[in-house]
């Protein structure tokens, strides 16, 4: 009898201590973030942000009930997410979950505000069915509101959110400026970059014609892919921007090319010499590399034209980054027809190289004719760890930072159907105008995601160890299971055989 009340006991002092655990768990979240990127810890940033807000802000998730376990866990991710920045905020954030699904009313205000549904496939009795999902959110404080149409599986849910509660609560957004006047492309011709820095800065053009110094109020100013001849005038008018402390971001090209003509030739913009003052040398040469984006190819067969797709390695995909803010975490930038960068400065300079080539590198002189289905050698890749991209600080001036592509993060580059931007490219350039114009933090964010690890990537034995790995590992840890099991039972059987035991 003694026994049944202390199990009675023990069962009821359970379910005490796990309801107590359950009402703590609503003001105290606790989490064991095991990623390589800390992908589930808040960083700094998120929580600088988070405990210097003024006003209450809002988040209304709005998220579709009874679906298939992938959206389900995002849904409890965001959950998660929301429940640590009320606390952090000091209850300055405040959040509900609504299911639009079952209003049609509300489900055209959340389309009018940008809030749209995708279609899913859902198992129900044996048959396949489509059916509307939400997974996005409004963010609100006062009258401002920003809108995250959809969080996508595996995406980066703490930068949409800090960005959107960023962008509603920002007071005064410091001023960038994109350079115009040398056949740059428009504004509109990036809308992806565009829409990134809209969240930390007011972005102007500045057209350099029109006017006779850059305004200091510019935290940085940025020089993309001009196609003109740069006067004399222009390139002094940058030279009193940084002796001023004013930071300067350059996407140039020294080498063009035009796949349909097939050719490669030189370009002179003026900004070559500029630098070599400055101690850098971007050279008039083409990066070739073996790690290279594809192309296609149409070739004929009989009656009919077949398009395949071949590498191309004057696109090469950068996967080589240093350890600096502006590129950690990325991943795979693409840079068609992108030139070496050289150092040549002195020693009271900092010159960090930010972004190089693999292995297995070569350089093609000017001018070129390429050939796409010419049979590469190991031969015609010599070199390794060009760099294509670096960040210098000069002492008494403002930071400049180097990239040697023009095209990596249009949108739009000659006309056509405006392109998307791989992810890693986009963070690229958004992250260098954010190492050189903001301190809040964001700039570590934007690369949490994973955004690709392609396994054609790795070498072979690689690959081998990651298939075992992947096979073997289960049974192994069945089997270590089994053998503890087993030797924890021989111990049971050998103390009860033991003469005194009770």
């Amino acid at each position: 009898m003694k026994t049944k009340k202390a199990y009675i006991t023990s069962i009821i002092l359970l379910i005490g201590v796990l309801i107590l655990l359950n009402v703590l768990s609503q003001d105290f979240f606790v989490r064991l973030d095991l990623t390589e990127n800390k992908r589930y810890s808040l960083s700094e940033a998120t929580k600088d942000i988070l405990q210097n807000l003024t006003e209450p802000v809002t988040v209304k998730a709005y998220f579709s009930d009874n679906m298939p376990p992938n959206i389900e866990q995002v849904k409890r991710d965001f959950k998660d997410l929301l429940v640590e920045y009320a606390n952090i905020s000091g209850r300055n954030l405040v959040y509900e979950f609504i299911n639009p699904n079952e209003d049609p009313q509300l489900e055209q205000r959340i389309n009018q505000l940008g809030v749209s549904p995708v279609m899913i496939n859902v198992r129900e009795k044996d048959e396949v069915k489509q059916q509307k999902a939400y997974m996005g959110a409004v963010v609100e404080q006062g009258d401002r509101q920003e809108v995250i149409p959809f969080m996508q599986p595996g995406g980066p849910l703490e930068y949409n959110l800090t960005t959107a509660i960023k962008k509603v609560s920002v007071v005064n957004k410091p001023a960038v400026a994109f350079i115009q006047g040398h056949g740059e492309p428009g504004m509109q011709d990036m809308q992806e970059v565009m829409a990134a820095l809209s969240v930390l800065y007011n972005v102007e053009p500045l057209d350099m014609n029109n006017t006779a110094e850059i305004a200091a109020k510019y935290k940085a100013v940025i020089l993309t892919n001009p196609n003109d001849t740069i006067p004399p005038a222009h390139l002094q008018m940058l030279d009193n921007y940084l002796a001023k402390g004013g930071n300067l971001l350059l996407a140039f090209q020294a080498v063009g090319g035009n796949l349909q003509t097939a050719y490669g030739s030189d370009k002179h913009t003026g900004l070559e010499g500029w630098l070599r003052n400055k101690g850098i040398d971007v050279l008039d040469k083409f990066v070739i590399d073996a790690n290279s984006a594809m192309v296609n190819v149409q070739r004929q067969q009989g009656a009919f034209r077949i398009t395949t797709q071949i590498r191309f390695p004057f696109i090469p995909i950068i996967n080589k980054f240093s350890d600096h803010p502006i590129v950690k975490g990325l991943e795979s930038v693409v840079m068609p027809f992108v030139s070496p960068v050289r150092f040549t400065g002195d020693t009271t300079q900092t010159f960090t190289p930010l972004a190089m080539t693999s292995d297995k590198t070569g350089l093609v002189s000017v001018p070129t004719f390429f050939d796409v289905q010419r049979q590469w050698r190991l031969a015609d890749f010599p070199l390794a760890n060009e760099v294509v991209a670096a960040a210098l600080e000069t002492p008494g001036q403002g930071k400049l930072v180097v990239i040697a592509n023009g095209t990596f993060a249009v949108n739009n580059n000659g006309g056509g159907r405006p392109q998307p931007l791989q992810p890693d490219n986009l963070s690229l350039f958004v992250n260098s105008v954010d190492w050189l114009a903001d301190d809040t933090g964001l700039i570590d964010l934007r690369t949490k995601a994973v955004t690709s690890r392609p396994i054609e990537q790795l070498d072979e034995d690689t690959k081998t160890f990651l298939k075992y790995l992947n096979f073997l590992l289960p049974i192994l840890l069945v089997v270590i299971i089994g053998l503890l099991r087993a030797a924890a039972n021989k111990r049971k059987r050998i103390k009860r055989m033991e003469m005194h035991y009770e």
